[in-house]
Parts: C-alpha cells; structure tokens; sequence
C-alpha cells in the first residue's frame, strides 16, 4: 500500500476534521499524519494492539482504530481525543480508509496480479501493461509449486508458506481455493528438476513434522516470461492429478517426470476403452488377482529378471515361471517378452487411469 495515498486522504480530511489524525504501520511508527512533522515518529504501541482487537480503543490522549484485512488488520488509524466525537471519526476514517486499501490492492497488489496471471483472468495484452505499473520483472525465469493440502491442524497454512519466502519481491504466495495453495517461485534459469524437488520436499517436510498438516506438491515447468506462467501452473495442477492416479505414494510429483503417464492421462477415455478391449479378451485383467498383480509388479521392477525377481519373492524360481505361464494363458501376453511386457504395463495404467476418472484441466 503506498505511504503516499495514505497521506493524501489524511491531507485531505484534515480541511474537515480539526484534530491530528494519522496512521501507523505494522512497525508501529507514524507512516502518514495532518502534522507533517510526526511522520516517522516512533510510537510507544506494541504490535498485538493491531492483532488482538479490530475496535476502536484508547491510548492516553488518543483513540485508535486499526483498519487493512479482517483477519490480520495492517495499520491503526489515530484521532486526537478521547471524546464520543473523536472514536465516531475512527470509525468513519477506519471504514474510508479500508475500502480505499481494498481498491489499492486490488488494483495495484503484485500477489493479485500475478495469481490473475496464472488463472487466466487477465488479458494477454494487458500482462505487460500492468507489470510496467507495478514494476514487475517480466524476464527472470519462476516455476509454479501447486501445493495441496490433504489433512491439516488448526494452522494458517497460508501463512506458514508465505513465512518459507518472505522475499515478497521475488516469490509470491497466493491462495487458489481451501486446500490449494500456489507458490510462484524465482529460479535460477539452468535450475534442475530435483533441486525443485528438494525444495518442495523441504516444505511439506516442514509442514508435517512442525505443525502436523500434511500436503502434496504438484510442480510445473520453469518459464521465462510472465505469460508462460499460466501455462507452468497448469501444469502443476495436471501432475498433482495424474500423481493421484499413478503415483499415489508420492507427495512431490514434477510435471517432467510424469512420462507415459502424461500421455494416458490426454487421452479420451473412449480410445482408451477400446484399446483394452484391442489388447485383452474381455473381463481377462479382471480376473487376475491381487497376488497375481503383485507379482507382475515384482517383475517389472526388477527389469523381466526372472531369477532375481522369484529371489526378492522369497519364492522358487520355476513357482514364478508357472505364474507367468497363468498369466499368459489368460491374457495372451508373455511378459518375458520385452514388447508384450510394454503393452501389458500401458494397459494396466490405462486400466487404473480409467478406474480414476480424474479431473482435466
């Protein structure tokens, strides 16, 4: 909020009311006054006279009123007197005062802006105009951190993430809906995916051991230009959803890793329907059960190793031959076969994708 439109209003309700009226900050000094020589003046308040009351009270030979956001006001507006008079100034120089700040931010808050940016709720050609306005830095590179609540303690989460980066200038933290919260974050332009991954991790690190909430992170692409942040953001919605399909025990899921996994979740779920029924006979992936699944799993971890996959399954070597035997009688497919344990694995992604049905963005 600039000091300089506080102190026009101040300036001008001044030919109204004849008393010192004036405003002071979240560091308790004296930001905008009618007597021009209190500006920067030090006051004797302490801060939790701004967070513990949103009334008017009084103060020795002054009534206060702070004024700014309804959960955590910024300022405390100051009327000389302690009279009935001067308390009905506060209020009505309070409620004038908010609504200004309102319109300022709303108009002017580099926040607001760039989550406008990312949501797609600002013109192309008017990107531009408004960085010029707010001095924004269109050039340096930035990723988009979709962070996702999944269960949380009575915290501010919000405000817990915006204290990681207090450097407002260079990382903004904005509120997308209750549990999504998006970090817009400067990078370096050479920055690799795990060092955003290592960050990541480190917030919801923090967030669960510290104050018990428990959160995912969806990450997009690094950028370089504004307008390409949209598009960074889209992204880390697209990985937090195909995480949730494909990669459940993940809580940190980067758009670049999403691999084929990326490509099922484009596809409409008619093709992938009738590439199941291509590739199997009908109900024939049904009808594995949940031992016969686990081991398919064992072995396509272990690379179609059939010696150190029945070791890893504490099981007799020619005990996984007839499972995989099984399997190829009820499905056709060989997975010993490097081309048929391809299509087996897509199929049981596409399987699992269409067992989702997740939201596209």
């Amino acid at each position: 909020m600039s000091n300089r439109l506080f102190q026009g209003v101040i300036h001008q309700m001044r030919e109204v009311i004849d008393r010192t009226i004036g405003i002071i900050d979240e560091s308790m000094s004296i930001i905008s006054c009618s007597d021009l020589g209190r500006i920067g003046e030090q006051t004797d308040l302490l801060p939790t006279d701004i967070s513990n009351t949103a009334d008017t009270f009084v103060r020795g030979a002054y009534t206060y009123k702070p004024f700014g956001a309804a959960q955590h006001p910024e300022y405390i507006l100051f009327v000389e007197g302690t009279d009935p008079q001067a308390a009905r100034y506060a209020g009505l120089l309070g409620i004038s005062l908010s609504s200004i700040k309102q319109y300022y931010d709303e108009k002017y808050d580099r926040a607001n802006f760039i989550k406008n940016v990312i949501l797609d709720n600002i013109l192309p050609g008017d990107i531009y105009i408004k960085a010029r306005e707010l001095r924004f830095n269109i050039d340096v590179s930035r990723v988009v951190l979709l962070i996702r609540i999944t269960s949380r303690e009575d915290v501010m989460v919000f405000d817990i993430i915006q204290n990681f980066f207090p450097d407002k200038s260079k990382d903004f933290v904005v509120n997308i809906s209750e549990n999504d919260i998006a970090l817009i974050k400067e990078t370096k332009a050479d920055i690799e995916a795990h060092d955003l991954e290592k960050l990541a991790q480190s917030i919801v690190d923090t967030l669960s051991s510290e104050f018990y909430t428990h959160a995912v992170v969806g990450i997009g692409t690094s950028i370089s230009g504004i307008k390409e942040l949209a598009r960074s953001f889209k992204e880390a919605q697209v990985a937090l959803e195909v995480g949730k399909v494909f990669d459940t025990e993940k809580n940190i899921v980067s758009y670049e890793n999403l691999g084929i996994a990326r490509l099922i979740y484009q596809l409409p779920t008619t093709l992938c329907e009738t590439f199941l029924r291509e590739i199997f006979k009908r109900g024939a992936i049904e009808v594995l059960d949940q031992e016969t699944l686990f081991t398919i799993q064992r072995f396509f971890e272990n690379n179609l190793n059939v010696s150190e996959t029945s070791r890893k399954l504490f099981v007799h070597r020619n005990t996984l031959v007839y499972r995989l035997e099984k399997i190829k009688k009820l499905t056709g497919l060989d997975l010993r076969e490097f081309d048929h344990a391809i299509v087996f694995k897509i199929a049981l992604m596409v399987k699992k994708y269409l067992t989702a049905n997740p939201v596209k963005y």
